[in-house]
Order: C-alpha cells, then sequence, then structure tokens
C-alpha cells in the first residue's frame, strides 16, 4: 500500500519577527532537521536545507524574498539534501567535496539502512518501512529518491562572517559530530545556531567521520560560549542553562567510562 499524500509537507513555526523555524513532520524524528531561516537588512540567511524532498524554495517563496545565504552546518543528508536547488552553498571545507560530488545514497527504505544506525533511530521513534510517513505529492515515488548534487559550494570557516546588514553570524567551526561541523554565533543577541554540534536530544558520535576526540574539544568550548539561546540542527530551542547540562554530561560520560 502507498504511502498517503501528505497536506502539507513543510511546517513553519516563528521564533521572532525575523526567525522563522521550518521542519518536516513527515520525516522520522532521527533525520527531521531544523532548517532556520533569519531574516535581515539586506540580505536573508538560510541555515540547513533539509531532506530535498519537496521543493523548499516553493514551499518557502514568501519569505525567499532578498538574496538568500544558504550555509551548510554539515554535509549529513538530514541538512544538505535540499541543497541542490539553490545556485550556491556556504559549508566547511572539509565536507565539501560530500555534497559537491555524491557518490553514495541512503534511500528512504529503511531495509538498506545499517543495523547500528536504525537502532539510533528506533531511540527517537518506530521505525517502519520508510523513513517518512507520507509522501509529499502523487507523483513521488520513495525508491526513487535520491540526494543531488550541490551546484556550487563556497568555502567558510571559523572567524568568518556572514552579514545580512543588521545581524552578522560569526562561524565557529565546531567538529565532532562531523569533521567540517559548523555554528554560527551572533554576538549581539548571544544566539548559536549549532547545528549538530549540540542539541537537546541524542548527540551522535559514532557515524562514520565522527571523532570523540574532537567532539569533546567543541564541548569544552561550548562551555566558555556565552550563548543565552541555543537553536539546534534538531529539536527544540534551549537557553544556556540546558547548554551547560548537555556538554557537561557528554564530557562526564568519557569521565567516567
Amino acid at each position: 500500500m502507498p504511502l498517503p499524500v501528505a497536506d502539507q509537507w513543510f511546517v513553519r513555526k516563528s521564533h521572532d519577527d525575523d526567525v522563522t523555524l521550518i521542519t518536516e513532520p513527515h520525516v522520522h524524528p532521527f533525520l527531521r532537521c531544523n532548517i532556520w531561516h533569519i531574516q535581515g537588512r539586506d540580505a536573508d540567511l538560510l541555515i540547513d536545507t533539509g531532506m530535498g524532498i519537496a521543493d523548499l524554495t516553493l514551499a518557502a517563496r514568501d519569505l525567499f524574498t532578498k538574496k538568500l545565504n544558504v550555509v551548510l552546518t554539515h554535509s549529513h543528508v538530514d541538512h544538505s539534501g535540499g541543497v541542490h536547488e539553490f545556485d550556491n552553498c556556504f559549508m566547511h571545507k572539509e565536507e565539501m567535496d560530500l555534497v559537491t560530488r555524491i557518490d553514495s545514497q541512503l534511500p528512504l527504505a529503511t531495509q538498506h539502512w545499517p543495523e547500528d544506525i536504525l537502532a539510533m533511530m528506533k531511540e527517537d521513534g518506530a521505525v517502519d518501512e520508510y523513513v517518512i510517513t507520507a509522501r509529499p505529492d502523487t507523483k513521488f515515488e520513495p525508491d526513487a529518491y535520491q540526494q543531488l548534487s550541490a551546484k556550487k559550494a563556497t568555502v567558510i570557516g571559523e572567524g568568518d562572517v556572514i552579514d545580512l546588514g543588521n545581524r552578522a553570524f560569526e562561524v565557529m567551526h565546531l567538529p565532532g559530530h562531523s569533521p567540517g561541523s559548523i555554528g554560527l554565533w551572533e554576538v549581539a543577541t548571544k544566539t548559536l545556531f549549532s547545528g549538530d554540534a549540540i542539541y537537546d536530544a541524542q548527540l551522535l558520535d559514532e557515524l562514520p567521520g565522527s571523532d570523540q576526540s574532537h567532539y569533546q574539544a567543541t564541548m569544552r568550548r561550548l562551555l566558555e560560549l556565552p550563548a543565552s539561546v541555543v537553536h539546534g540542527g534538531h529539536d527544540e530551542s534551549f537557553g544556556r542553562s540546558r547548554l551547560i547540562e548537555i556538554a557537561t554530561d557528554y564530557l562526564n560520560a568519557f569521565e567516567s567510562a
């Protein structure tokens, strides 16, 4: 029996007048990336692009009305799947090849996924035949899904700044989850868009390309960051006290091992 067709693929939630969260509720929670849109005076910022299952630029055409800086926090498909829709993206050099020359695919059918990844997924919710619970339209064939390469990617790294005119976001290299994981730090508002470097759910440090020693260094760095708000790559946003708890718990797990 085919998957049902979703009434709406992307869902939005406004965090304030300038920040909008876009999610894909029909994607398994393990892969349900937070796509962040920040409106600026002279340009806008889009952080991550979701799975690439449905047309993000069409769904958010009323948001994408000016120059758009598209930044990938890292190359995993749940964050970079929709990058082919855009003329350019910014990302760390450590993972650029993974989105400009895609040579491997993770199908939507869970029978093709490694057992260790499926075990992690089951911690976030039931695993069915596919990692999606619906289709975006009647023409979409889950078994034909393929991630497409970025049209162009531009390197950004530690200390670079994405300037929107009235808002500025500094790039922080936060490796561990993946080699080129980055966050975007806004000093003026003490806000961190952290990608998968830190979020309020199970942190993944045993994936291909993960490095636990680098992840520990990232956590120690985040403990020193005076962030008031953290918008992660998954799950709900949180404040400084929760940031300290998550980072401390991660580090303590290694000390007690």
